[in-house]
């Protein structure tokens, strides 16, 4: 399978587990912020890793990844009406702090420029 069609599947699994969470998903441990940061699909479509990150405590964070494990089963059948594949990988969730270190990289980059300030 050629990596550009793989890379449009990644896209695709992306934009439909997001709109999935938003609009059908009722599971309490998601009622948090969650956004998926990027899918990983195998060469062979078995598959699909599920980078997410989510905005909250460590207790948070560690329900919503129970209830998207949860929800897997769920999801997947739902994509599987969406797209027109033969096969649907199997999802599983990978925690993603990538937005979280970001923005603690912002803050300290403020820190610094406040700092800088006051010297001068």
């Amino acid at each position: 399978m050629s990596s550009r069609r793989i890379a449009r599947l990644n896209d695709a699994f992306r934009e439909e587990i997001s709109d999935l969470l938003r609009r059908q998903v009722k599971d309490p441990r998601l009622a948090v912020f969650i956004t998926i940061t990027r899918v990983e699909i195998s060469a062979d479509l078995s598959h699909a890793k599920v980078h997410v990150s989510v905005m909250g405590s460590d207790d948070d964070r560690e329900k919503a990844l129970r209830g998207l494990e949860a929800a897997a089963s769920f999801l997947r059948r739902e994509i599987g009406h969406r797209l027109s594949l033969r096969r649907i990988p199997a999802l599983s969730f990978r925690r993603d702090d990538s937005l979280e270190r970001g923005a603690h990289v912002l803050e300290l980059l403020d820190e610094v420029s406040e700092q800088e300030n006051t010297l001068s």
